[in-house]
C-alpha cells in the first residue's frame, strides 16, 4: 500500500489493526513500526488463576520452593 504524506501525516486503514483499541508507534533506524496493542496490559493477568496447592507460604518463600534454597 502506498499513501501520500500530508501535513497531518498518513492514514492507515482501520482493518489493518484487527480490532485493537491502541497502537504503539516506534521509529527504528529507517523504519516506522505501528504495533497493535491488546486492550489489556498482560502484567495485570498475573494472579487471576493461581495454582492451588498444600503450600501456604509460596508467595513469601517462592525461591525456596523453586530453587530448593
Amino acid at each position: 500500500m502506498k499513501t501520500d504524506v500530508t501535513e497531518q501525516g498518513i492514514n492507515i486503514p482501520k482493518q489493518f489493526f484487527g480490532g485493537a483499541k491502541e497502537v504503539e508507534i516506534r521509529r527504528e533506524k529507517n523504519y516506522i513500526l505501528v504495533i497493535p496493542l491488546s486492550g489489556e496490559d498482560p502484567i495485570l493477568r498475573f494472579g487471576r488463576n493461581p495454582v492451588s496447592d498444600d503450600v501456604s507460604d509460596a508467595s513469601e518463600n517462592h525461591d525456596e520452593y523453586i530453587y530448593g534454597k
